[in-house]
């Protein structure tokens, strides 16, 4: 059995509107009990939250199938530091998640400075995180991405804020979401598949397309989002295929292509363009 973690924007959504077939297509993975996740370099919004504009859509899941960047960055730290604390330039979904992980939110002495999406920073807490780091706290963000698409146009991201941190205090971040093989590899094992059998479908090449070659998955680029086919001469990796839509993809033609080329998993870009 294959699985398949798909990013949204751009993949099932552009802005408000559904991509036309992608409720077909998670239809068909219900029906036919294909393990999937939705992957989100969001931090705002809980699994919840996600799930619920889904369904909004049309799309009839569960919170189960949401994967968000802020539960791989909270699942990171409680790992990496069981029940310790940080101060957080976030929203609702961050903390939510760092709570559901035992850590503590502080304004004081935090072991992390954690950063994700929001609206609602200012100088003053970012004059206070830059001090947390100076003093000690380890930088981490929930992600890289410099800007972030909304129906009213391009809204600052999580790694500009980032950027400005690195440069006023010389310490840089470390990014648990994609590209980042930390959530790409939580996320697969939330299927309870290897990474040969693992198939990353996205619309970026540098987020979606990167983390799966890295990781050693099977990898789908949708034409939908960011990428177009002509920029594909630009870039050293490549997917295992290329699609149109969602909508071209067939969960049981892959499952085949897979079974039919059982290579290893470092190779499978490469084995695989098409």
């Amino acid at each position: 059995m294959i699985g398949f973690l798909i990013d949204m924007d751009g993949v099932i959504y552009r802005g408000g509107q559904l991509v036309e077939g992608a409720d077909r297509f998670i239809r068909q993975l219900l029906r036919d009990d294909i393990p999937f996740r939705f992957l989100t370099n969001n931090s705002q919004r809980t699994r919840r939250d996600v799930m619920m504009r889904l369904r909004a859509m049309g799309i009839e899941v569960e919170e189960d199938h949401v994967f968000t960047c802020a539960m791989a960055t909270a699942r990171f730290l409680a790992q990496r530091k069981p029940k310790g604390s940080a101060y957080v330039i976030g929203e609702g979904g961050l903390l939510t998640a760092l709570h559901n992980n035992g850590y503590a939110v502080v304004d004081k002495d935090p072991d992390f400075v954690v950063v994700g999406e929001g609206r609602t920073f200012s100088a003053e807490n970012l004059d206070k995180a830059l001090n947390m780091i100076l003093g000690g706290a380890k930088l981490v963000a929930t992600n890289l991405d410099p800007n972030c698409p909304t129906t009213g146009g391009m809204r600052i991201g999580c790694g500009a804020i980032v950027a400005l941190l690195e440069a006023a205090s010389g310490q840089k971040a470390f990014s648990v979401g994609k590209p980042s093989a930390v959530m790409m590899r939580d996320a697969r094992k939330t299927l309870g598949l290897d990474a040969a059998h693992t198939v990353m479908v996205g619309d970026t090449m540098e987020t979606d397309i990167l983390g799966g070659v890295q990781i050693g998955y099977h990898t789908a680029l949708v034409l939908t989002g960011s990428t177009r086919r002509e920029d594909l001469a630009n870039y050293a990796y490549e997917p295992s295929w290329v699609f149109d839509s969602i909508a071209d993809l067939d969960p049981l033609a892959i499952e085949q292509a897979v079974r039919r080329a059982p290579i290893e998993p470092t190779e499978h870009a490469y084995g695989m363009a098409g």
